[in-house]
Formats: C-alpha cells, sequence, structure tokens
C-alpha cells in the first residue's frame, strides 16, 4: 500500500481551503485510514460508525482489541449524537477547555462501533484544538476514531516523520501540519462517576479541572503499580525506546554515578537529560529534553527524544525523574510507562 503524504502549513489562515484536505476528508469517509496531526501527538483516524475501518486502526497499529479509541469531533454538536447525555459538569468542561487536549469519558450511545468502545458502555470524546484537525474533521463531518499514529508500544508521534516511519505501507495517508504543540495525548476524564476521575494525566491538569468543577479524582493505578487501572488502554507498556529504559530519582551526582557505573560495565549508555544538566551526564549519547523549570519544554519535547535514542546503538537508557505537580504528573506517567515502572532510587 503507498502512504500519501499532504502538507500543509497550518500557521495559514485558510487552512480550510487545502485541497489536500479534501482528499483526505474524502479516504476518511470511503472508510480508509488517515494519520493527522493534533495539537497533543498526531492521530490515526478512522470512521467511528464504521467497523471496517475501526478494525483497519488496530491492523495498522497492531493494538490490542481491548484498548478502547477516542473519538475526535470538529464541533460540539456532534456530541449529542455519540452520548447519552452531557452531565453538567462536562458541560462546563467543554465550555472551558473545549477545543483542546481533554478527552471526556460518558455513556455511549448505540451506533459507534464496538471496537471504539472495547464493549464497554461508555466512549471517550474530545474536540482537539489544532487547526488542521479541526479543517479536517469538519469536511469529514463525521465521528472520528482516531489513537495515537504508532505502532503499538511505541513512542506516540510528534511529527509527520515519525508516523511514516512506524506506518508507511500500513495506511494510505499522512497529512503532514507540523510538528504537534503540547506533545503528550490528552487529559482524560471519567464523567460517569461522581466525583470525576482522571484515567489519564495530560495537557489539562487537575488543577485546572477543579477550577472549572470542583473536586476531581485521580485513579489510584496512576499513583500506585499493584492497582488495577479503570481504563483498560493503561495496563499496556507504551512509549518505550528500543533500549531499556530506566527512571533515576535522587541528585544529579546520584544519576551521574548511576551512569558511569554502567559504563564501567561496558555498556553504551544513554541518557535523557534537562538543559540544565547536559554538560554534567558523561552518557556515550546524551540527549536534551526542555528545560527543568519549563514543565510544557519538557513535554513537548519527550516522544521526539525517547524516540531520536533508537537511532543510536545503546545497552541501557537513564531519564533523569521530575515532579509530579502539573503538566510534570502527565510527564511522569508517560516516563513510568514507558520504562515499564523500572526506578533506580537514591534512598
Amino acid at each position: 500500500m503507498k502512504t500519501n503524504m499532504w502538507i500543509v502549513d497550518n500557521s495559514e489562515n485558510n487552512v480550510n481551503s487545502y485541497p489536500q484536505l479534501e482528499e483526505a476528508a474524502s479516504l476518511l469517509k470511503k472508510g480508509e485510514v488517515v494519520a493527522f496531526p493534533t495539537e497533543t501527538v498526531y492521530g490515526l483516524g478512522a470512521d467511528a460508525t464504521n467497523d471496517k475501518a475501526v478494525k483497519k486502526i488496530f491492523e495498522a497499529k497492531g493494538r490490542p482489541s481491548d484498548n478502547p479509541l477516542i473519538v475526535h469531533i470538529g464541533n460540539a454538536n456532534q456530541l449529542d449524537g455519540l452520548v447519552e447525555e452531557v452531565p453538567l459538569k462536562a458541560k462546563r468542561l467543554t465550555e472551558a477547555y473545549w477545543p483542546g487536549p481533554l478527552t471526556l469519558i460518558l455513556k455511549s450511545k448505540t451506533g459507534i462501533s464496538q471496537g471504539v468502545t472495547a464493549g464497554l458502555s461508555t466512549v471517550g470524546v474530545r474536540m482537539p484544538s489544532h487547526p488542521v484537525a479541526l479543517a479536517l474533521l469538519q469536511k469529514v463531518d463525521l465521528p472520528i476514531a482516531a489513537p495515537s499514529a504508532n505502532l503499538s508500544g511505541r513512542p506516540s508521534p510528534t511529527t509527520a516523520q515519525h508516523v511514516y516511519e512506524d506506518l508507511q505501507g500500513r495506511i494510505v495517508g499522512i497529512v503532514d501540519g507540523g510538528q504537534t504543540g503540547v506533545g503528550l495525548e490528552s487529559t482524560v476524564l471519567d464523567c460517569t462517576c461522581e466525583p470525576p476521575l482522571i484515567l489519564r494525566p495530560g495537557g489539562i491538569t487537575k488543577r485546572q479541572l477543579e477550577e472549572v468543577i470542583g473536586e476531581v479524582e485521580v485513579d489510584q493505578a496512576l499513583l500506585k503499580e499493584e492497582e488495577k487501572p479503570k481504563s483498560p488502554g493503561m495496563k499496556y507498556t507504551h512509549y518505550a525506546p528500543n533500549a531499556p529504559l530506566f527512571i533515576v530519582s535522587g541528585t544529579r551526582e546520584f544519576m551521574r554515578e548511576t551512569i558511569m557505573k554502567a559504563q564501567e560495565g561496558g555498556k553504551k549508555v544513554g541518557v535523557l537529560s534537562t538543559e540544565e544538566n547536559y554538560s554534567f551526564y558523561p552518557g556515550d549519547k546524551v540527549i536534551v529534553c526542555g528545560h527543568r523549570e519549563d514543565q510544557a519544554s519538557i513535554a513537548a519535547s519527550l516522544y521526539d527524544s525517547l524516540r531520536a535514542f533508537n537511532q543510536e546503538d545503546l545497552d541501557i537508557i537513564y531519564s533523569e525523574s521530575f515532579e509530579r505537580e502539573g503538566l510534570g504528573e502527565a510527564i511522569m506517567n508517560r516516563l513510568v510507562k514507558a520504562a515499564g515502572h523500572k526506578i533506580i532510587s537514591e534512598e
């Protein structure tokens, strides 16, 4: 299968006029799978009401069938056709953070593919803020199921090139709208329970949610490895580079000692570092992932950094650890899953 690449300059105001989007929209309507940019990561889209189209997503990604998909919409009016009701708190959140990196879990109506909901009675819905994504969704005028556009288990794609590396020959096309902004997947909030429950941290923080609707709880599985996650997809290892990844918790001196000890043992070591500590670490390949005092810069470059290690011949990768405050909760969530919960602590 040939994989087309359609380049769209999202800095221009007339993004809707691009003929490339017409072609991509037409293919989505015909039941094909197309990758497109969102403000979080690139998504792999298919008609959420078409069983055969949805099946193609799972086949292209090698994704487990019990892992539900998030449905993307181009305008808020589409929500009523997908869910039984929109509780008041959910409505307030859509008014505050849609379009944006927030997925709401609600009771689903019939008509959505069982492959999207993985047989559950609920569905996750969001409206992305990326201008290319919105333009494409509005042209298709269908609910589009779209997980991250990568092979299952690999770091999520933040550029069209990442998608091409993973999925060339597996999908009909990729809409190239440049690098994504947030760099981490959307926050997933279950609005079918009280208080609402964060199933996955992301670009909208717990504090931001509570500013709008009051108390919000966090799925304990995000904090304790032994807890069973409420969201089926969260039980799988994600985001992992090829070489084993370990998170090092402690001082930068402890991180340096850990790296040197591995090198003395004959291992080629990769290091995921912030800009402040880059020159302090003696790794065989040190990759900078933003600034320590700027969580947004770390989030934006995290997946690109993890993918960059795959270009090197490494035996092991060590990553700095980050505070679990604000966006740091989402950053650490992705790192811990990429490392398979392997943490080396100084204490």
